[in-house]
């Protein structure tokens, strides 16, 4: 009896801290993220500028190139913004493997920046960098009324539920999913074909034990490494379980891509070129015997291809400094973001992990995690993905981002690694200010050796842990200066 009164003790506690966490994450001050008209901004690889067509014009009456600024304005770079998944703290979800936690808010930041990361490289690989989704621009602001309301109201549902003691039900929200319909032509066919990509590529990161790159999997497969749910992970930590979790997924639909992760900030050739080589069926199955089954949705699932390579996501954890990072890597930061094929960086401020996907000037530009929204049921044929997708850019100087990091690269085939190879070895050759470069490529295989010591020593990694004293802003409007 003494045992079951302290467990419905521990799960109201649980349930009571989940709704403080609830209104601390969603309780937000609306702030402007200003923009420069006059220097560009590089998103993953694509270069905007917002300066205004008629300060294009050139002097003398003589004829400008308008290439630079007519294919990347506001708008265009706001609809790429908007289409890169982003995901972020959630309540109201199944109870964590080996706890009774229903939310991920205070602590799940680092690997819901690693998702986004992830999610990034399944955008190049299925829909390529070009695509932008279609309701990017009709997306509602973020503005701190609707998040203050919605916070108090979930508070008061959350505080009855618990009183009463009744599960809430969580809302999945009106549908947006595409209708059926006639396709007529060509493009509605591919337009339908990627909505379809899309949708089932976020579903790949729902929050239910079934989907193959989601919080409850990421977190069962931290178990291994010794960390529970609840714990802060870290940027390599986190590179490692993102690598297993793809490695592991029996979704068909990731059947053609899996990733590497450096060791000692080395690069092996041979080991990545290998990782782009399909294993066999005997291989596969032998890797892999404890993988979870195949989320049931009614949405289908990209057909898997077989192709001669794999794609492959390389992923590099770094330290760009000591207690603080070294000025001296800011423009090779700029320079990595500045390709097509970087999936971005996972990393922070300190005490505050982020998505890094482009600059301008000296910030940073990234998505935020730190926001709480509510569980969506991710099984259904038409689940909301407005929750999926961010509004608002947020930007933060160079100057405050954390030291610790992980770099992350898209790599379809063989001959496209020797080329990001031969590119970044450029990058990374030390000149006379830079002495060590953040990582190095070299031929041959890695040796053997145990990563899990070097991953549970919390010296290698510093937390990024919210900072209960400081008010909590997120992106609110686009501003230009």
């Amino acid at each position: 009896m003494e045992s079951k009164g302290s467990d419905e003790v521990e799960k109201l506690k649980t349930k009571f801290m989940s709704v403080w966490h609830n209104v601390k994450y969603s309780w937000a001050l609306k702030s402007k993220t200003s923009f420069s008209r006059n220097s560009p901004v590089f998103l993953l690889g694509k270069c905007y500028h917002f300066k205004a067509e008629d300060d294009d014009c050139p002097e003398d009456g003589a004829e400008g190139s308008d290439e630079d600024f007519v294919m990347g304005n506001v708008e265009a770079f706001r609809k790429d913004f908007a289409s890169r998944v982003w995901l972020t703290y959630r309540e109201d979800f199944p109870p964590l493997p080996g706890s009774s936690l229903i939310s991920d808010c205070g602590w799940g930041c680092m690997l819901r920046a690693g998702q986004m990361m992830l999610a990034q490289a399944l955008v190049l690989h299925y829909l390529g960098r070009d695509w932008t989704w279609p309701e990017a621009l009709t997306l509602p602001p973020l503005d701190a009324e609707t998040r203050t309301t919605t916070a108090a109201k979930r508070l008061v549902a959350s505080l009855e539920a618990s009183l009463q003691g009744t599960p809430k039900t969580s809302s999945i929200g009106p549908s947006i999913g595409p209708q059926a319909q006639t396709l007529g032509s060509a493009e509605e066919a591919d337009a339908h074909l990627k909505e379809t990509y899309h949708r089932n590529l976020v579903s790949w990161f729902g929050d239910v034990s079934l989907a193959p790159l989601g919080l409850h999997r990421l977190v069962r497969l931290g178990l291994t490494m010794g960390k529970q749910a609840g714990d802060w992970y870290g940027p390599a930590v986190v590179a490692h379980i993102l690598k297993k979790a793809v490695k592991e997924a029996t979704d068909p639909g990731l059947a053609g891509i899996t990733a590497y992760v450096s060791q000692d900030c080395t690069v092996y050739s041979v080991d990545v070129v290998e990782c782009h080589k399909v294993p066999s069926t005997e291989e596969t199955s032998d890797e892999t015997p404890e993988s979870p089954p195949v989320a049931q949705t009614s949405q289908p699932s990209p057909a898997p291809t077989l192709p001669e390579d794999r794609a492959v996501i390389i992923l590099i954890p770094v330290r760009l400094g000591g207690e603080r990072t070294n000025p001296e890597y800011f423009d090779f930061a700029k320079s990595i973001l500045s390709l097509e094929y970087c999936i971005g960086i996972i990393g922070g401020k300190p005490k505050q992990a982020c998505y890094f996907v482009g600059f301008q000037d000296d910030s940073l530009i990234y998505m935020d995690p730190h926001y709480c929204q509510s569980f969506v049921n991710v099984s259904t044929s038409d689940f909301p993905l407005q929750s999926y997708h961010c509004p608002s850019p947020k930007k933060m100087p160079f100057s405050k981002m954390d030291p610790s990091c992980t770099i992350g690269f898209y790599s379809k085939s063989v001959q496209d690694y020797e080329r990001i190879r031969e590119e970044l070895s450029k990058l990374l050759q030390p000149s006379s200010k830079d002495k060590y470069p953040a990582f190095t490529f070299v031929q041959g295989r890695s040796t053997d050796h145990d990563l899990s010591s070097d991953l549970n020593t919390e010296k290698r990694e510093w937390p990024f842990i919210r900072d209960t004293r400081r008010t909590v802003t997120t992106a609110g409007d686009f501003v230009l200066l």
